[in-house]
């Protein structure tokens, strides 16, 4: 058998066999390929869970040590108090609960955008429950003579007395004392903003100087978000960024090897736990060195923070240390305005280059239109424009190709099996009628990147998220509720195979026939604004190819009637 025929019957069982196995775990069956690891699907065999709901304590304590004395971990045995308050703080696009131990942050609620699938139920962020173990910590490290400063383990009281925003900004405080170190937490919110924040003000109360440590960390279980598709992979993991050595991506199996390659001392930048479409992330105090960890504290839970030397506070003296908390979903816009590089959290991989500008020709489009889904399709409109020349050749080569597919066939019948006369008179049919063989593919090639570019910001894009189209479409996000867009699909990727020419081989043909049920049924489960996108492209190139194959047939007919 031809050797082309067997790499096609490969490619086509493989996919048919993808396809087949996204579907098993889409409607919870197990996969043909095994359970993932237990680390990052589910809770690690051995890992215990308090009656609290809270992670019982590990070998890895969670509160950092302090660079001047690792063998110290102040705070790590701090019992928690008795009955610790749940302070809940209410802004226009926030619900925040606080811990008062430790004032730590241990559920977020993003009340402008709702959970897929129930638009009454704001999407939870941030949670400490047996489903989700994902919080915001902070505390003070260093403390001398195996005493301990106030950590994210310390009982803290509220000594705010506001809990919901009624002007621009609120300010809630907790305050702590514990080893001559009286500690001030205090969030500031805004409104309108995701972006918090947090001072930490250091009193000595002690009788000799105090020179703390303070540590900003993020802990999260290593479990894909609820809505994780089954048929595309987002990342979900730490980034840490800086000057030197730019975005850097963790994925949390890499801490657990401990193999993770980011940036352990720096004196800028900023860390973060990404997901689809969300993130939180600790902007500390610029142009102060730091030490930056990542770690795994326990099966399937991982701290990501940052250490920084405070300096020497004397006794009756204050020291103030003004940091940011992002909290909520990837606003490029923002995020870039908090901090350099924190817009990159959205990350295109090696296309941000062609990413970039592509989502602010998209954003500038919606200011236009008003609407993201009728944005896309501005923006497919566009890209065909610009790419009309390369395209324009490559369906004429197709159309000229399409002419000679009997004198092709004819060709194969002559010379049966005899491959290299075939492929001689071919190459001299070819050069006869000027034609390029390759000339339908090379143009192609060179949009392909900008095509899976588009992809990404479609797909990472959060403003997608709960957007609408029209009539059934109302979130571009996720898949058509109707799958209508699907359907489309398959039945422009059939019109497009029509309008190509048929391969002489058989067997060619018919693979390319089942390609559009293959690669269409994958695009059941895909986002709407994807497949729309998909749609979109292949009208626009159905119409440019049978406008190029009409006219380039009118002008063969001329010619041959002279």
């Amino acid at each position: 058998m031809d050797i082309r025929r067997t790499i096609l019957w490969m490619i086509f069982s493989f996919s048919l066999l993808l396809l087949w196995n996204n579907w098993q775990i889409h409607t919870g069956k197990p996969s043909l390929f095994g359970t993932p690891p237990a680390s990052d699907a589910a809770q690690a065999p051995g890992q215990q869970t308090a009656a609290n709901g809270q992670p019982a304590p590990a070998s890895t304590p969670s509160v950092p040590t302090t660079p001047a004395a690792p063998s110290t971990v102040p705070g790590a045995t701090t019992p928690a108090p008795t009955r610790a308050e749940q302070v809940v703080i209410t802004t226009d696009v926030l619900r925040l609960t606080f811990d008062t131990t430790g004032a730590q942050l241990v559920r977020a609620e993003l009340l402008k955008y709702p959970t897929a699938g129930q638009p009454n139920k704001p999407t939870v962020l941030l949670d400490r429950s047996p489903e989700l173990t994902y919080v915001v910590q902070s505390g003070l490290v260093g403390a001398p003579n195996g005493q301990s400063f106030p950590t994210h383990q310390t009982p803290f009281r509220l000594v705010s007395s506001e809990r919901e925003l009624t002007g621009d900004a609120l300010k809630v405080a907790f305050e702590a004392e514990s080893g001559g170190l009286k500690v001030t937490k205090t969030y500031t919110l805004h409104r309108g903003r995701y972006d918090i924040d947090v001072q930490h003000a250091l009193t000595n109360t002690a009788g000799e100087p105090l020179s703390p440590s303070l540590y900003l960390q993020l802990e999260r279980d290593g479990n894909d978000p609820a809505d994780t598709s089954s048929f595309y992979h987002t990342f979900t993991g730490v980034a840490v960024y800086s000057e030197q050595e730019k975005f850097q991506k963790i994925t949390f199996s890499d801490i657990a090897k401990n193999k993770g390659d980011y940036i352990r001392q720096a004196d800028n930048g900023w860390l973060a736990i990404v997901q689809h479409y969300f993130a939180t992330a600790w902007i500390p105090p610029q142009g102060k060195p730091r030490t930056n960890e990542l770690l795994q504290v326990q099966p399937n839970l991982y701290a990501a923070r940052s250490i920084e030397a405070v300096g020497a506070v004397q006794p009756g003296a204050t020291a103030q240390v003004d940091s940011h908390l992002w909290v909520g979903p990837q606003d490029q816009k923002a995020m870039g305005a908090l901090a350099p590089g924190l817009e990159l959290v959205v990350d295109y991989g090696w296309l941000t280059i062609i990413a970039k500008p592509l989502f602010s020709l998209l954003t500038w489009l919606h200011g236009l239109l008003g609407n993201w889904g009728w944005a896309i399709v501005a923006l497919t409109v566009i890209i065909k424009a610009v790419f009309f020349p390369l395209a324009a050749a490559s369906y004429r080569s197709m159309a000229r190709m399409k002419q000679v597919a009997p004198r092709l066939q004819a060709l194969k019948e002559k010379y049966g099996d005899d491959r290299q006369k075939l492929n001689q008179a071919m190459m001299e049919m070819y050069r006869t009628e000027k034609i390029n063989p390759l000339g339908g593919c090379l143009p192609m090639v060179v949009q392909i990147p900008v095509f899976i570019a588009l992809y990404w910001v479609l797909l990472a894009s959060v403003e997608m998220r709960g957007a609408p189209w029209i009539l059934w479409v109302h979130d571009l996000s996720v898949r058509d509720p109707y799958f209508i867009l699907p359907a489309v699909m398959m039945a422009t990727m059939f019109l497009q195979i029509k309008l190509n020419p048929t391969p002489p081989d058989p067997i060619q043909a018919k693979v390319m026939m089942i390609m559009p049920l293959v690669f269409g049924g994958m695009m059941f489960f895909f986002p709407a604004g994807l497949v729309l996108y998909w749609c979109v492209n292949n009208t626009l190139s159905i119409a440019q190819q049978w406008t190029i194959t009409r006219n380039l047939e009118r002008k063969t007919a001329q010619a041959a009637s002279r």
